[in-house]
C-alpha cells in the first residue's frame, strides 16, 4: 500500500530520510523519477540519503506504478516521492491503493518563467502545467490530497488551495 505519495523536487533530503520515513513507519521508499532512473551519478547521491537499514527503489513514473499496483505490496506500507505534481497526478490516477499525496515542495527549480508560476502554497509555486495535474489531483475524491512540509506542520488542503486562487 502507498500511504504517502510526497512532491518534493529535491527527492531525498533530511525531512524525507529520517523524519517522514519514521513519521509514516515505511520501510520501503520508492523515488518516482524518470531522470533518476537512468542517471547512476544520481541513484548513488540519493541512496547516500537513505538510513541504514531502509530498502530504497529508484524507478520511472511508470515502473512506480507497476510496483505500486503489485500485489506482493499490498500489505506493506510503502513511502512514495516524486518531484512534481504532474508525476504526482500520473501516479494518483493509475494506483487505486494510495492514501495520500503531499504536495511539499514543487517549483524551487522549475526553469519556467517565474512569472507565470502560481503560489499555491508557501512551499509550492506551480507553472501553468503543474498547475492543472494539480487541479486533477485534487479532484481525486478518493485520495487525501495535501500540504505538509513536515509532520509538525498542519496539513493544507490542496483543493481548498486551489479554489482560492480561481
Amino acid at each position: 500500500m502507498l500511504a504517502q505519495l510526497r512532491v518534493d523536487d529535491r527527492l531525498i533530503h533530511g525531512q524525507v530520510a529520517v523524519v517522514w520515513t519514521k513519521e509514516l513507519n515505511t520501510p520501503l521508499l520508492v523515488v518516482a523519477n524518470d531522470h533518476a532512473a537512468k542517471d547512476k551519478v544520481m541513484q548513488i547521491t540519493l541512496k547516500m540519503g537513505v538510513p541504514d537499514g531502509m530498502k530504497l527503489l529508484i524507478r520511472s513514473v511508470d515502473d512506480a506504478i507497476r510496483i505500486f499496483n503489485d500485489p506482493r505490496g499490498k500489505n506493506k506500507r510503502i513511502f512514495g516521492i516524486c518531484n512534481c505534481v504532474s508525476d504526482a497526478n500520473k501516479i494518483a490516477q493509475n494506483v487505486e491503493d494510495i492514501e495520500a499525496v503531499n504536495v511539499a515542495n514543487d517549483g524551487q527549480f522549475d526553469k519556467s518563467d517565474p512569472k507565470s508560476k502560481v503560489e499555491v502554497f508557501h512551499s509550492v509555486q506551480l507553472n501553468p502545467d503543474e498547475l492543472k495535474a494539480a487541479k486533477e489531483l485534487a479532484a481525486l475524491d478518493r485520495v487525501d490530497t495535501y500540504n505538509q512540509v513536515l509532520p509538525t506542520n498542519a496539513r493544507l488542503d490542496l483543493a481548498e488551495a486551489l479554489k482560492k486562487l480561481d
